[in-house]
């Protein structure tokens, strides 16, 4: 649920994108840049994620051939003329098998950095890739699935596993224990099981302790201010902070901004990421409507 930290998520994505690290810093989307300018010609230095003088140089090179503003970052121009390899950044859509993509040019080199190296990074999704993804996978407790998602990124990415929010008990729950609850509850407040199964999947992965930067948390991903609203306006209780409350408060939540939307699945969806505000008076955002995509996309699986 991204009501009030789509900028936050947006910005986030610009920093990836567009920030230069100091040379000898490990960045894993220097990575991607990597791989692109290698497949292109102008790089044949070693996919070490570190902005040192040869990527700068092969950066530059690009970016003299084909016209570009040669300061040695790859910016979105020169993604671009990077072609398939370029796009997208890393956590912008579901990765797949089948997937080429800077992206894949990422997931590659953060398998490799957590031991399970996928034989090659080249940005291409092979059966190589997708046997590390479920090896990676096994290994966290995850969904073994091959899917890269929200909870197998997040796993990836963290360099620390994050306590529970505070004042959050420690009753939690298995990604099957939370697969069978979503049923549950969606039946018992009439919404349909495999579109919640959708989102919560989309936003977490089945996993009831994630918590995002802006404070979105649980298998919902619920913001403090969406919780507060349910409780107070929706339910009229105070909600226990467990796996099951998550839960409720999301399904709830999102049975709420069907009634708002007149039973429009894809704008409760949008209103769901976006924010409701933000949808009538914007329509949806382009990163919104990829949510929405492939969240319509997933309920078929559930």
């Amino acid at each position: 649920m991204r009501t009030g930290r789509y900028v936050a998520f947006a910005s986030v994505l610009a920093v990836l994108a567009f920030t230069a690290p100091s040379e000898g810093r490990v960045a894993p989307y220097v990575a991607g840049a990597q791989v692109a300018l290698r497949a292109h010609g102008f790089y044949t230095g070693p996919i070490d994620g570190i902005r040192g003088p040869q990527t700068v140089q092969a950066t530059r090179k690009f970016q003299r051939r084909h016209g570009l503003a040669v300061d040695g970052v790859v910016g979105p121009r020169t993604r671009a003329k990077l072609g398939k390899l370029g796009r997208p950044l890393f956590g912008r859509r579901l990765i797949k098998r089948g997937h080429i993509g800077w992206d894949v040019s990422v997931l590659q080199f953060l398998l490799s950095r957590r031991g399970v190296p996928p034989r090659g990074i080249d940005g291409i999704f092979g059966r190589n890739t997708l046997g590390a993804v479920r090896t990676f996978q096994s290994r966290r407790g995850l969904v073994v699935d091959g899917l890269v998602g929200p909870a197998t990124r997040h796993a990836l990415t963290r360099t620390s596993q994050r306590s529970r929010p505070k004042g959050s008990p420690s009753r939690g729950a298995s990604p099957e224990k939370v697969y069978r609850m979503l049923g549950r509850w969606a039946r018992v407040y009439g919404v349909s099981p495999s579109l919640v199964r959708a989102v919560a999947w989309m936003e977490s992965g089945f996993h009831w302790n994630v918590t995002s930067s802006a404070g979105a948390w649980g298998v919902m991903q619920v913001m403090p201010a969406t919780w507060r609203f349910v409780e107070r306006v929706l339910m009229g209780w105070n909600v226990p902070r467990t796996a099951k409350g998550n839960i409720r408060v999301g399904i709830v939540y999102l049975r709420y901004l069907l009634r708002e939307f007149g039973g429009n699945t894809r704008l409760a969806l949008a209103g769901y990421y976006q924010g409701p505000r933000a949808v009538r008076r914007h329509g949806l955002y382009r990163e919104t409507k990829k949510y929405v995509r492939t969240v319509l996309a997933l309920r078929k699986r559930f």
